[in-house]
């Protein structure tokens, strides 16, 4: 018996125990509990986006004070911070069900502001609620706008493309079709262009006339399939898709800066980028050339080569064909290969899309947004316009949206901000016909120059000499082609007939001349614009030999007789130069024209104003004549008298030339050094003058010995045609 009781007790003492463990694990459940209910009271947002995802149909929303609580606590956390990608699936889906009712829905979508990516499976069931018809039409434009706003942060977009025909059907609704044109154009591959679409297009066209968001769909659809597109299009199409989204834009910016760029910024994935300082400040929103990414999932069956996987030229020439572009075609600008990939395969939908990137990023920064002018904004500003000049210059020729960007920008433009990289990017202008060139490129600029400083004037001439290179390059490049017109652009329609093209040059010749001759009058023949505006005709005189262009434009007498009686010897140098060059031109465009090899005539007036030219600097500089009866420079002789200064006729040849006169004062004294009084006139005598004519041309002047050379047959024997060792 004792042995049973002590076995008893031996079996009720684990009972104890387990009761008590029992006990233990219900108090600390309690613990946790209380401690997960505190922590909830302590994490307001997340009771608060708990709470919304489980509001069901038919909540009663007037009156609702905790549904108002809830989503207060949302947004003020949204507008500040930015949201998850999860708590943004579950707002959108609150949102677009009407759950909450149609003025939440307005609401929640205008605070719906996402702090690193959005997913791509709330957009496409967002699309889903969109098929569904409940929302009021204000609400569906809302909503796609919203999407159009942040669609560069989509993480991924192949599922959207899966659903492009759902998308498509809602271009039929009249409020609907500009922002349903502008996702499509922004989804649109080559697999998505079918007939029944174009047809369907084609027919709203019909209805609503010729619409210019549809206009652009319509002419990417025509990129991608050219034989289901026959409609006609202008050369230049003016952009399609406006801007609504500013509001969003500010806010997303703000979130961007206070998250540090995480997203926008990181340069880091971007091939042969450099790294570059995320500013402390960001004035502007998308400045930043994003990384490359692809537009399709990693899980995505598409057999492609991605562009962000390149490491070498040797690999782009081996997957050249397996390419897939990025996501966003504004992270091409910059890297060397993703350029490379570009021109080598000169795909039109390639460039359309990045145009339309480029474009709406120039917009947006430099029309829209207004800049303050701080280091911050226009360091970065300028970093981002000297990518899009580095990526033009590999490509050899400047994007379209660039130069409609320009046309806009001149307008408002104050001459001074960001003035080296706006010119540069201006000499990059392709030609244009002259009627546009008046309104588009003169007026503003003759604004801007006008009232401006020297130096300024001096850039705007360099910009167009730099501009009027460009011109002649491509025509002479398209001549040897044997091409009868003249296309500016491997990826524009446009195209120029030769006369069009000699138009359009005279007219920026005329334009240069009227710069730089009202220039000189109003800075009183300042050096350095007088010597842009020499290097500029040094372009001009030779464009029938160096570019067989059969044009000839003389200078106009503001710019020949200043460089004639500068004061400093460069000037005199170069138009020695100037001319020598265009008589050579001009002698073989006469031998040609003599022997019927030319379809082209010179103008008579043009010799006639070449041989006043060439007289005036002859008579003035070899045969000590002070002017010529009946020419530009005729003055009244007892004017002169009244000047006192003895021997007029001899004060501008090349003893007495302000420019060369020190040069005389030097041969003078190494001939005679034993003289104290200087007498330049016997210079002229006997073997002297030969002597300071080898002296003379010995100091680098081999553009007045071409000239002297070739109109009087005296100076030392030419070594070529080169230009005179004494530019700048």
């Amino acid at each position: 018996m004792a042995d049973l009781s002590n076995l008893t007790g031996l079996v009720s003492e684990p009972s104890g125990e387990s009761d008590s463990s029992a006990s233990s694990a219900s108090n600390r459940s309690l613990r946790l509990a209380e401690k997960q209910k505190r922590k909830g009271e302590a994490d307001p947002f997340g009771v608060a986006v708990k709470f919304l995802s489980q509001v069901e149909a038919g909540t009663v929303v007037r009156g609702n004070d905790e549904l108002e609580r809830n989503i207060v606590v949302v947004e003020t956390v949204a507008v500040s911070k930015g949201l998850s990608p999860e708590v943004i699936t579950v707002l959108l889906d609150l949102a677009l069900s009407l759950n909450a009712g149609t003025a939440n829905c307005t609401r929640v979508l205008k605070f719906l502001i996402p702090a690193t990516v959005v997913p791509q499976e709330a957009i496409v069931k967002g699309v889903s609620w969109l098929c569904v018809g409940k929302m009021p039409i204000n609400a569906q434009v809302l909503f796609v706008r919203w999407v159009l706003t942040v669609f560069d942060l989509i993480d991924c977009k192949d599922n959207l493309r899966s659903i492009y025909g759902f998308i498509f059907s809602f271009v039929t609704e009249e409020n609907l079709c500009p922002f349903i044109c502008h996702l499509l154009y922004l989804l649109t591959m080559r697999e998505q262009v079918h007939p029944y679409r174009v047809r369907k297009l084609l027919d709203i066209q019909a209805k609503m006339g010729r619409q210019p968001f549809l206009t652009q769909l319509l002419v990417l659809y025509k990129v991608f399939r050219p034989d289901l597109v026959m409609l006609s299009h202008p050369a230049r199409v003016r952009t399609g898709f406006k801007n609504h989204n500013s509001t969003w834009k500010v806010a997303l910016s703000a979130v961007q800066r206070k998250n540090k760029g995480a997203v926008l910024v990181d340069q880091s994935l971007s091939l042969d980028v450099k790294e570059k300082p995320s500013s402390r400040k960001r004035k502007l929103h998308h400045l930043a050339i994003p990384p490359l990414s692809s537009a399709f999932d990693s899980n995505s069956s598409k057999k492609a080569f991605r562009l962000q996987e390149l490491r070498s030229f040797k690999e782009l020439l081996e997957n050249i064909h397996n390419i897939e572009l990025p996501a966003q075609m504004g992270s091409l600008l910059g890297s060397a290969l993703a350029l490379h990939y570009l021109d080598c395969v000169q795909d039109e939908s390639a460039f359309l899309r990045l145009n339309f990137w480029l474009g709406h990023s120039l917009q947006e920064e430099f029309l829209l947004c207004p800049v303050d002018g701080s280091s911050d904004n226009t360091s970065e500003a300028c970093r981002f316009l000297s990518t899009i000049l580095f990526s033009q210059q590999f490509l050899q020729e400047g994007f379209s949206s660039t130069e409609s960007f320009l046309y806009k920008f001149l307008s408002v433009w104050d001459g001074s901000l960001l003035r080296p990289q706006i010119l540069d990017l201006l000499s990059d202008i392709p030609l244009m016909p002259s009627f546009y060139m008046h309104k588009l490129l003169f007026e503003p600029l003759k604004q801007l120059y006008f009232t401006s400083t020297v130096f300024f004037k001096c850039s705007v001439i360099e910009c167009l000499n730099s501009m009027l290179v460009k011109w002649l390059t491509w025509h002479s490049v398209s001549a040897s082609e044997g091409g009868l017109d003249i296309s500016l652009n491997s990826n524009s329609t446009m195209t120029m007939t030769l006369s069009g093209f000699m138009d359009s040059v005279m007219e920026l010749v005329r334009f240069v001349g009227l710069l730089a001759s009202e220039g000189l009058r109003l800075e009183n023949c300042h050096i350095l614009l007088l010597n842009q505006t020499l290097a500029f005709y040094e372009t001009v005189c030779d464009m029938f030999l160096k570019y067989s262009l059969p044009l000839v434009i003389m200078p106009p007498a503001g710019v020949f007789y200043p460089a004639l009686f500068a004061t400093d010897s460069i000037s005199v140098d170069r138009l020695g130069y100037i001319m020598y060059r265009y008589r050579k031109n001009l002698t073989l465009a006469k031998k040609q024209e003599q022997q019927r090899e030319q379809t082209f005539h010179i103008s008579r007036n043009t010799y006639k104003e070449f041989n006043r030219n060439l007289q005036a600097m002859v008579n003035s500089m070899w045969n000590s004549w002070w002017g010529i009866p009946g020419s530009d420079l005729e003055i009244d002789k007892d004017l002169i008298a009244l000047s006192k200064v003895s021997e007029p006729w001899c004060r501008f040849d090349l003893i007495h030339h302000p420019a060369l006169f020190s040069y005389a004062i030097e041969f003078h004294q190494r001939c005679w050094p034993e003289r104290k009084d200087v007498d330049l006139g016997s210079i002229k005598t006997g073997k002297y003058w030969n002597w300071y004519m080898e002296f003379l041309f010995n100091q680098g002047f081999d553009g007045l010995n071409n000239f002297i050379q070739t109109n009087t047959g005296h100076g030392i024997s030419c070594q070529d045609d080169r230009q005179p060792s004494s530019q700048t």
